[in-house]
């Protein structure tokens, strides 16, 4: 082990250079990658954050933030270098109005703990709530509610950040913006959030939800178009699913319940599903936000938890959508996806999200192509074949004008991000230069030359 880790200041956190926490810092969700780091700092404070920072800075070591580890392809991970479990900052710091505070290692779980009892929530939440607050903020953040209100990025007022040269500062959208921009869905590459004050508004007690079933992939898109046209449902999402008999595709929506519960004969008014089969509830409004939490609780049970998941995460303009969702349902395998696996498929307007570096078909509707591919064995053979699908089905999207949502499993080149960027490249760059400029934060993306240690 490199000496030069002897070198670091004194903190209030903790820093581990064992290797049983170096093992544990090398494996994320995805089970693919694996990148051990030379040392392991739990901080206690923002301070102790800076200090590492300035130090690695100084050092020329590579650094890495880590949150609940949710990575599917090892982009939290840093081999030889410092990772940065922000796990230990999960404050809530308590809500204002309509805003609350929290810092980047709280869970979405934990912000609602603190929001809910008070009748409010964050507008946009991803699906699955045991992802940090600063992990999120850094991909921009995709949930049911997009279309109404973008991505957990577009939802945030004002961020603290320690830079690349360890020097703490707050920005927003008047304060410090080409940072603000450069963080939001900038993969970490010139900071480390270590604060968030987020939008809240008022939350329902309870949600009536929709789980209908439809015959055929054209219907679902028909109806998700209309859907999306308007603001009948508060939040939306399109699955295509493998049975023995073929796919089967379904719509999960919600309505939230303020004062009289809803018209349930108004809301389906139109939709082309096959109505016998829908299922229709109401139940809290915490409740449809932990959805996953069933399918987290079987995965650990069964042990799928700890299996490799290469996901692929794109987005297609509508233009496209009949040209393309159709091969590639077609190209798909049930063991491709794996007994617990979907194709999540849902539209969005586009008119909501205002994250430069969140990359979007120019299109005023696009859909959420996700293959959530959950294998059912540990076999790393597989494992390399779906990374290898995952990449020609990505180089299909694009060829068609779809982007890449930054969680995906197979790997990009510089050039890949570059084109994947596009015009708001060279501001990422620029950002990197001023806020890292010893280029050390995030190696694991690829996005820029690595620097020399």
């Amino acid at each position: 082990m490199s000496s030069v880790m002897t070198t670091m200041p004194p903190i209030d956190g903790e820093t581990c250079l064992d290797d049983e926490s170096r093992v544990v810092a090398a494996t994320d969700f995805g089970h693919i990658v694996h990148g051990a780091p030379l040392a392991i700092v739990r901080p206690a404070s923002v301070r102790d954050v800076s200090l590492a920072l300035a130090w690695a800075a100084q050092s020329r070591c590579q650094v890495a933030a880590q949150g609940r580890k949710h990575s599917v392809f090892g982009r939290c991970q840093v081999e030889r270098g410092l990772a940065l479990d922000m796990s230990s900052l999960r404050r809530v710091h308590g809500a204002d109005g309509d805003l609350v505070v929290v810092d980047a290692g709280a869970t979405w779980r934990d912000v609602l703990a603190a929001t809910l009892p008070r009748g409010l929530a964050p507008p946009a939440l991803p699906d699955y709530l045991g992802l940090s607050v600063g992990g999120t903020l850094v991909v921009g953040g995709m949930g049911s509610a997009a279309s109404q209100f973008g991505a957990v990025s577009d939802n945030v007022v004002e961020l603290q950040v320690v830079t690349g040269a360890g020097e703490v500062m707050t920005c927003s959208g008047a304060r410090n913006p080409a940072l603000f921009d450069a963080v939001r869905g900038g993969l970490g590459q010139v900071g480390v959030i270590t604060r968030a004050t987020l939008k809240l508004v008022p939350a329902p007690a309870e949600v009536r939800r929709f789980v209908l079933s439809y015959a055929s992939l054209e219907a679902l898109l028909v109806d998700q178009r209309l859907l999306a046209a308007g603001q009948r449902f508060d939040a939306a999402q399109g699955a295509a699913v493998p049975t023995p008999n073929g796919w089967s595709f379904r719509l999960d929506a919600i309505k939230k319940i303020f004062g009289r519960p809803p018209d349930d004969g108004e809301l389906l008014a139109g939709l082309a599903d096959d109505r016998p089969r829908a299922q229709i509830a109401t139940l809290p409004y915490l409740d449809y936000l932990s959805r996953l939490d069933a399918l987290e609780q079987a995965l650990r049970d069964n042990g799928q938890w700890s299996f490799p998941h290469p996901w692929l995460t794109t987005f297609i303009g509508d233009s496209q959508a009949e040209a393309i969702v159709p091969g590639e349902l077609t190209r798909l395998t049930p063991p491709d996806l794996g007994p617990f696996g979907q194709v999540l498929l849902s539209a969005f307007r586009t008119q909501a999200f205002r994250t430069p570096l969140l990359r979007l078909p120019p299109e005023p509707l696009c859909h959420v192509l996700n293959l959530v591919r959950i294998p059912a064995s540990d076999d790393p053979t597989t494992a390399a074949r779906l990374v290898a699908a995952n990449r020609a089905t990505y180089e299909r999207l694009r060829a068609a004008g779809g982007t890449l949502y930054p969680v995906s499993a197979f790997a990009m080149s510089r050039d890949d991000w570059r084109i994947h960027f596009g015009g708001s490249f060279e501001a990422l760059r620029a950002a990197k230069e001023e806020f890292d400029p010893a280029n050390l934060l995030a190696p694991g993306y690829g996005v820029f030359e690595p620097a020399a240690g």
